[in-house]
């Protein structure tokens, strides 16, 4: 779930933040919400209400995995991580799929934060081991923390910015000291970090991406491997948590199978053909259209959508704005007009999806009307550094006929791209150096070309050319990672919570740093003091108006084309799978999935079914 950490209320030195701090506690807890308000579960709960504690364990759950894969470290900047590895691995806690964002114990047994928020404790489960048996201690937890932030992805180092250091109080027992008080959010995404063993990494070179099998703590271990094309996990029998409350319920399959496809409609066609058992469909064409296959017909292979009420976020045409072509709000506010939503909608997507409004749609979280009067004491100060129609206007994309023909869209466009000093020459557009403008779109879904190209066609009206370039997984994780690209599609993904990660996403800090979230380049200090508000929010309702004032701001910044989302999960599974009759609201929950046994009759092989049409 999410990935930044930041600056909070009070600027304090370090010897009155540890004599306060050592004054300021709450006694230790099962379990840590955002505002102090009491968590759904109590200490004695037995299970989560969405698993099924008495779940059969056996069987296994074959998925597919994109590409390839080149290491088994998804700590790190360097290499593409296989499917599945963080299951080898536990973390200090584990969030509730059903509540917006209450953290309950895992590797802690309990959990102690000061009043203040300005450190948190966890107490670590005595019975707490790793595979080759030797015991998790603070030792683990303080290496783990010192390595991600001297040696891990970029990412680590944002989203615990405000974490001073991690200190060994007892061998069961570790504290993280913040550098500043009221973060409310830092001891739960602490809490958040999985734990390495100290004595099987500290040998080897941490930075290195490879396929050496690494040792885990987790419900699961690798067992086979194929480099770059498949994956095996099994089920830990002895593994230590397997009757937490937290875990009861869950990860019942015995092996955990991940192949790889580098081509999506390839993978579909294996689903069908029951090489592979569930699948998230991604496409409404293919939702639709895809499978009207017999195995479908005859109830072999399910298709569910399961509701979902996580914020929907924003999956949009991302603008590099390190790139000098799309500095100029103006330019990208017109190519923003260029793209036909609704007759996308109605050709290619049979009408199934919904035009996003809002960085943080399908939530309370996203902005609405003008804006309120909480939200203008956050905007006034910031109305010479923000477009004025964050003051003035509903922001709202563009609306065609969904005809395709998009004039009235291409008239404002031009007339944009003409304030910004560009002009048309021949059938060319050239930009304000006199420049003929050109710009490549990076891509490695092929399943989008098709989604492009009328975008591609709508550009070149206006004499824009729009190069559309597909590469492979890795070079296209590596281009991302250096930032070499014009645009991309991508998503900012919302909890119900934000906080921490929006850092990660849009504050100046994150700009430059490879593999951080920060893919449009945002360096605004506007954007930074809202970035920095929500984070310091002091109430549900205090959140909802910052995260709705800084929605406004990013929307009218023009810094995405936005796309489309749908409120449920599509997913495709063969019957051989049961899942829990309450699914949690805010996630799939595969994990609490089932392989169940069918009676003879009913357990044919699988239809195979030839390809779409």
């Amino acid at each position: 779930m999410t990935h930044a950490a930041l600056r909070a209320l009070a600027h304090i030195s370090g010897v009155v933040l540890l004599s306060a701090a050592s004054l300021t506690f709450a006694a230790p807890q099962h379990a840590l919400t955002l505002y102090g308000e009491p968590a759904k579960y109590p200490a004695n709960f037995k299970h989560f209400d969405y698993t099924n504690p008495d779940a059969p364990k056996g069987g296994t759950l074959r998925q597919a995995g994109f590409g390839s894969f080149d290491s088994f470290n998804p700590f790190i900047s360097k290499g593409v991580s296989a499917e599945g590895i963080n299951l080898i691995y536990d973390t200090l806690t584990t969030h509730s799929m059903d509540e917006p964002f209450t953290v309950y114990g895992l590797l802690a047994e309990k959990i102690e934060k000061a009043d203040d928020n300005s450190w948190v404790r966890f107490y670590l489960n005595p019975k707490a081991r790793f595979h080759d048996g030797q015991p998790i201690t603070a030792e683990d937890v303080k290496f783990t923390f010192d390595l991600l932030m001297s040696k891990g992805t970029p990412m680590y180092r944002g989203y615990y910015a405000e974490v001073e250091r991690a200190e060994v109080e007892s061998p069961k027992s570790v504290k993280f000291i913040f550098k500043h008080a009221g973060n409310r959010e830092l001891p739960l995404i602490v809490g958040q970090l999985p734990v390495l063993p100290k004595h099987w990494w500290q040998d080897r070179d941490f930075s290195k991406a490879n396929l050496e099998i690494p040792l885990g703590s987790g419900p699961y271990k690798v067992a086979k491997v194929q480099a770059g094309r498949s994956i095996r996990y099994e089920r830990v029998k002895d593994w230590w948590g397997q009757d937490l409350p937290v875990n009861r319920g869950f990860y019942n399959f015995d092996t955990l199978q991940f192949d790889y496809y580098r081509d999506n409609t390839v993978a579909l066609e294996a689903l069908k053909a029951g090489h592979f058992d569930f699948w998230q469909e991604n496409s409404a064409k293919n939702w639709a259209t895809a499978y009207n296959v017999a195995a479908v017909a005859n109830g072999q292979l399910i298709k569910e959508e399961i509701p979902n009420f996580n914020p929907v976020g924003m999956q949009g045409f991302i603008f590099n704005t390190r790139r000098p072509i799309f500095n100029d709000r103006r330019v990208r506010e017109a190519f923003s007009l260029l793209f036909d939503f609704e007759w996308a909608n109605r050709q290619l997507f049979n009408s199934a999806y919904t035009r996003t409004h809002s960085y943080f749609e399908n939530s309370e979280l996203g902005a609405e009307g003008l804006p309120s009067e909480a939200e203008l004491e956050l905007l006034e100060p910031l109305r010479e550094q923000v477009p004025p129609s964050v003051f003035t206007e509903v922001y709202a994309p563009t609306v065609t006929d969904g005809n395709g023909i998009i004039r009235e869209q291409q008239r404002r466009a031009y007339q944009l791209l003409q304030e910004a000093g560009w002009r048309v020459e021949g059938d060319q557009m050239l930009d304000a150096a006199g420049t003929p403008v050109s710009f490549e779109f990076l891509l490695a879904q092929t399943e989008f070309e098709r989604i492009l190209l009328p975008y591609k066609r709508n550009l070149a009206d206006l004499g824009i050319d729009m190069v559309i370039r597909r590469v492979d997984v890795s070079q296209y994780i590596n281009r991302l990672r250096s930032r070499d690209y014009d645009m991309i599609v991508g998503n900012f993904p919302q909890s119900s919570s934000p906080g921490n990660e929006q850092r990660e996403y849009w504050h100046s800090s994150s700009a430059d740093n490879p593999g951080s979230r920060n893919l449009i380049g945002l360096k605004d200090p506007a954007i930074d003091s809202l970035v920095t508000a929500l984070i310091q929010a002091n109430s549900r309702q205090d959140l909802i108006t910052r995260s709705r004032a800084l929605d406004r701001v990013l929307l009218w910044g023009y810094y995405v084309v936005p796309n489309w989302h749908i409120k449920t999960w599509r997913v495709a599974y063969w019957n051989h799978f049961e899942h829990p009759a309450t699914s949690p609201k805010y996630d799939i929950g595969l994990y609490t999935w089932w392989a169940r046994d069918l009676p003879k009759a009913a357990a044919a092989e699988p239809v195979t079914s030839g390809s779409e049409q």
